[in-house]
């Protein structure tokens, strides 16, 4: 039997004041084009929803 999820909800929290020790550094322009991708991703997937 198949499971279909219908809903999915994700909560995080961010605070950007505190440094963790063993991060990577990102650069702004990299972290733009990491949202970017997630963008993308999400817009794909909302479209795909809509054709069905």
């Amino acid at each position: 039997m198949a499971i279909e999820i219908k809903e999915l909800h994700i909560k995080i929290n961010v605070d950007e004041g505190k440094k963790r020790s063993g991060t990577a550094n990102v650069s702004k322009e990299n972290k733009k084009d990491i949202t970017a991708e997630c963008v993308e991703y999400v817009m794909e997937t909302l479209q795909r929803q809509k054709e069905r």
